[in-house]
């Protein structure tokens, strides 16, 4: 998400997965065609800024911060092309559109459907920051992303429609006072049915598995999160909490997950770490579980009807609403899921334990 600042400036917003990054590891993430070498020397210089505030190369920064970047040469970032855009185009105007669950003057909510990603990365060219280029106004003012969703995670996403609504809803996120709720269904039945989750995350586990310390000369995934030890280096706390809303014992289990933090990946790495994988998860089923799941009978393993796609939606969002009053928006099931919760009669209209959870 940018904010334009100045011709050839651009204030970025750290979104609420970034928080506690440092600031050479966030730009590596959000400006990857910048070298460290040219970092260290803006950074020396002055002209990178947090909240209008010098800092470090080894300052951490929080949700809902705002980092400018100064205007980049080509001749100062050699080192990786531009990420690929699509044009704005009214396809994709009408696609956002469709996807709205609530609008207002000030923002909007859409229902993101999986598979599609919310920003762009390497080989990614169409996604929800890119399509919003098509909401430009005649000024070129064009909606912004507020936080995200992993690609394959479906469900509600807030976009603020200009800079300082953007700005007022991450001071929201960035203070917690924004109240999410997912719904996933995983392997096997949690015991006990409702609990909390408070481990710390670090990037890079080991393929196949995102559990313990990695261990020297394994292969490791540098997107993955990992269980870490407090105090080691870029290590972060996260807490989920979790009620089991239903199940088919012992194949499966349909829960609530309530994040108090918003750790990348927290929810995948949390159901995992509890030794219940959120179903058709690729990077957390973990390959000891592939052909088989390892913690039921084999005569009981999951149906083939039940689709190997990431069974997570971001189901409810709940804020204060900047201008007043509160904003509570509900997704629907996206197809997959809904096709998973009709097998096992799974109904939506069941009481949600996760809503006495505490905050």
């Amino acid at each position: 998400m940018s904010i334009s600042e100045a011709p050839g400036v651009r204030s970025l917003l750290v979104t609420e997965d970034e928080a506690g990054m440092r600031l050479d590891r966030w730009f590596k993430r959000r400006v990857p065609e910048l070298s460290l070498g040219h970092l260290n020397k803006i950074v020396r210089t002055g002209q990178v800024r947090v909240d209008g505030k010098r800092a470090e190369t080894s300052t951490r920064v929080s949700a809902g911060q705002a980092v400018r970047v100064p205007p980049l040469k080509k001749s100062e970032a050699p080192e990786a092309p531009a990420v690929k855009r699509a044009p704005p185009s009214q396809a994709d105007a009408r696609a956002l559109k469709e996807m709205v669950l609530f609008e207002d003057r000030h923002l909007m909510v859409l229902n993101k459907p999986f598979g599609l990603a919310v920003q762009g990365g390497s080989g990614t060219y169409h996604h929800v920051d890119g399509m919003l280029e098509a909401l430009a106004d005649e000024k070129g003012e064009r909606p912004r992303l507020v936080h995200r969703l992993d690609r394959d995670t479906s469900g509600v996403l807030l976009i603020a429609k200009t800079r300082r609504m953007a700005a007022d809803l991450g001071e929201i996120f960035r203070s917690r006072q924004a109240r999410k709720v997912y719904w996933a269904v995983v392997e096997g039945v949690p015991k006990p049915p409702q609990g909390r989750i408070s481990l710390f995350l670090a990037k890079g586990a080991a393929m196949g598995g995102a559990r313990g310390p990695r261990q020297e000369g394994a292969r490791t995934d540098p997107e993955k999160m990992r269980i870490a030890k407090h105090g080691e280096e870029d290590a972060r706390h996260s807490i989920t909490y979790y009620a089991t809303v239903d199940k088919v014992s012992p194949r499966l289990a349909w829960l609530s997950m309530k994040p108090v933090t918003g750790r990348t990946h927290q929810l995948r790495a949390h159901a995992e770490a509890i030794d219940h994988p959120i179903i058709g998860d690729p990077k957390y089923f973990g390959e000891q579980r592939k052909g088989g799941h390892r913690h039921i009978d084999p005569m009981h393993a999951i149906p083939a009807e039940v689709e190997r796609k990431l069974h997570l939606l971001a189901r409810r969002l709940m804020l204060p609403h900047p201008k007043g009053g509160v904003l509570d928006v509900t997704a629907p099931l996206p197809p997959h899921m809904k096709k998973t919760f009709d097998l096992f009669g799974f109904d939506v209209r069941q009481y949600d334990p996760i809503e006495d959870a505490p905050e």
